[in-house]
């Protein structure tokens, strides 16, 4: 495991939700960059490393990512078995898939360890199954915030029947909003703000697509935080005996499964 750089998703902040293998390289990290994210608990698995912080945070300043591929590059170049250590999964919001590409076009290895993404891990939490038979065939996954500002295919997402699970959407609440009502996704649509996936300090506000911007005011729902949007959300706030802002539509039955 010398000399080579490890892309790990640490996963969305519970320590227990860490892969073996993750805490197999860790043990054998000479290096460990560590993202914002990263429950801290979790270096008790590479006593022995250097621990650089080189967070990523939307509003506040962050680690250049030129600075980041640079500083992965001197480490690997002196034999040492480097770490960077993401929050949830590196090739889901992580730029795992691009840091991986700039090393191996320097004769790097590379190796990627997958976590669990806060978008599975906050709604399983919250007892909601991003995909039920009858009620959602499918889940997507998408980032409100983009490198070059670039706009996502809104109507397709609000006709598309799946479950939409949406990351680093908390600025954008209202945007997000009217681009989903104007793309034709209906006002009674649920949705489930979840802040802190997995970390004893999870919240999660339920409401729907009309009273979102509004409840998560109420609410002072703070990144980090996913927002899941789609009937699923709804059963599951019924089922708990949370207030919920809609009438959730009903499991199938015994037969239709």
């Amino acid at each position: 495991m010398s000399a080579k750089v490890w892309l790990v998703g640490a996963g969305p902040g519970d320590p227990e939700l860490l892969t073996l293998k993750a805490v197999r390289a860790l043990r054998e990290a000479d290096v460990v960059m560590i993202d914002d994210l990263v429950n801290p608990a979790v270096l008790e698995h590479c006593p022995r490393a250097r621990v650089i912080a080189v967070g990523k945070r939307g509003g506040c300043r962050s680690t250049p990512q030129a600075f980041i591929h640079r500083l992965m590059l001197r480490y690997a170049r002196q034999g040492k078995c480097v770490v960077r250590l993401k929050g949830g999964d590196p090739c889901i919001f992580g730029r795992g898939g691009e840091e991986a590409q700039w090393l191996r076009e320097r004769q790097i290895e590379v190796e990627l360890v997958n976590g669990i993404t806060a978008g599975l891990a906050g709604a399983t939490q919250c007892d909601i199954s991003l995909t039920l038979r009858g009620v959602a065939r499918g889940v997507t996954l998408v980032t409100a915030h983009t490198q070059d500002d670039s706009e996502l295919n809104w109507r397709a997402l609000s006709q598309g029947g799946t479950t939409l699970v949406i990351y680093m959407g908390v600025a954008k609440l209202g945007e997000i909003r009217q681009q989903l009502l104007d793309g034709g996704m209906a006002l009674d649509t649920p949705v489930a703000m979840i802040e802190n996936a997995s970390m004893p300090c999870q919240r999660e506000c339920r409401s729907n697509l009309t009273a979102m911007q509004e409840d998560a005011y109420s609410f002072q729902l703070k990144s980090p935080a996913i927002l899941v949007i789609g009937a699923v959300a709804a059963s599951a706030a019924l089922q708990q005996g949370l207030p919920a802002s809609v009438t959730p539509l009903p499991l199938p039955s015994s037969a239709a499964l």
